[in-house]
């Protein structure tokens, strides 16, 4: 299956988003009351001479949470080191990590949800109490390690805030939930982005862009990569409306924001299950995707939309689903019970 362009997970062709990345909370888009409590913090913690608390930040993949990592450490004028759950694997994998840490240094650790259990306990003292207690060696030749860290700022991001033992997350004094963005804030952020790349946008073609972005930035930013591709090879020299809408078709993504996978998993669901209710194991078998590729990257929109819901015996299909499709939806509330 190729790519997705309206997925919200990084993709490899995203990396030009690290040269448009804001660089202070005055040119941050959205997320207003995360963004100003934390420069409260930030202003506190400056005051106090101290570093700052520990900061978690949840929510679905693409709405800023590496962006906003990478502000806190601007604003705190300290260097940051990034670090991903998956790759620490090893306790001395995270002593490799904390002991190049300096002073008020920040330490970002994305999908820190995926860090083993046996790693989470080696953090504990390293977050409270700015010291690291490590068993290294084989069997027969272990032997304990003791260093004195430096105080430093743990800012660790998840879209799974559930997945986290409670030990862990209680250590965090900062905990924010980062929210799907209003289609005025994607559109100023298209219109900001085209500033930086020196692209040319009308403001209606922004908002197109914005309203078919699943209320997600990063995909905001894909788009509008894909959308001046278009305008390049065909010389325009300002992304229009038109240009916009006929880039979109090309890559199948609807008025929406929907794209086939979208649909296929919906249709799915009303064509092999009678609309549900249906656990997700028989839907990913039925559209042959991964389970966690569906909870983590097909399903967050469609249910913040309200094209599907959840009930205790698996997915259903709305009645805003049927109306879309234009299906005469014949089950009435007492079969979904």
């Amino acid at each position: 299956m190729d790519e997705r362009i309206v997925t919200n997970h990084e993709l490899e062709a995203d990396k030009f988003e690290k040269t448009i990345r804001p660089d202070s909370f005055d040119e941050y888009i959205g997320q207003s009351d995360v963004k100003e409590n934390i420069k409260v913090f930030v202003k506190a913690a400056k005051i106090r001479g101290t570093h700052l608390d520990h900061v978690l930040l949840y929510g679905p993949p693409g709405l800023g949470k590496t962006t906003l990592a990478h502000i806190i450490s601007n604003e705190m004028e300290s260097n940051i080191k990034t670090a991903s759950g998956p790759t620490i694997e090893k306790s001395g994998d995270l002593a490799a990590i904390l002991s190049t840490l300096e002073p008020n240094d920040v330490l970002f650790i994305d999908e820190i949800h995926r860090i083993p259990r046996y790693i989470e306990e080696i953090l504990y003292s390293a977050m409270e109490d700015f010291k690291l207690d490590i068993i290294i060696g084989g069997e027969g030749q272990s032997r304990n390690i003791k260093i004195d860290l430096p105080s430093f700022t743990l800012i660790g991001a998840t879209t799974r805030a559930g997945d986290l033992s409670s030990p862990l997350r209680d250590r965090f004094g900062i905990v924010c939930k980062l929210e799907f963005y209003s289609d005025d804030e994607l559109s100023e952020i298209v219109k900001r982005t085209s500033r930086v790349l020196n692209l040319k946008i009308d403001e209606d073609a922004a908002y197109e862009i914005a309203i078919r972005s699943r209320k997600t930035p990063r995909i905001a930013n894909r788009l509008l990569k894909r959308v001046s591709d278009f305008a390049l090879v065909d010389e325009e020299s300002t992304i229009t409306l038109k240009l916009v809408k006929k880039a979109l078709k090309r890559l199948k993504i609807d008025e929406s924001g929907l794209d086939n996978t979208d649909i296929e998993y919906l249709m799915s669901i009303i064509n092999k299950f009678n609309g549900g209710p249906v656990g997700i194991e028989s839907i990913a078998s039925s559209i042959g995707e991964e389970v966690t590729t569906i909870e983590d990257v097909i399903e967050p929109f469609l249910l913040q939309e309200g094209y599907v819901k959840r009930s205790s015996r698996g997915r259903i299909v709305t009645e805003k689903t049927y109306k879309m499709f234009k299906i005469n939806n014949q089950k009435t509330l007492f079969d979904y019970e």
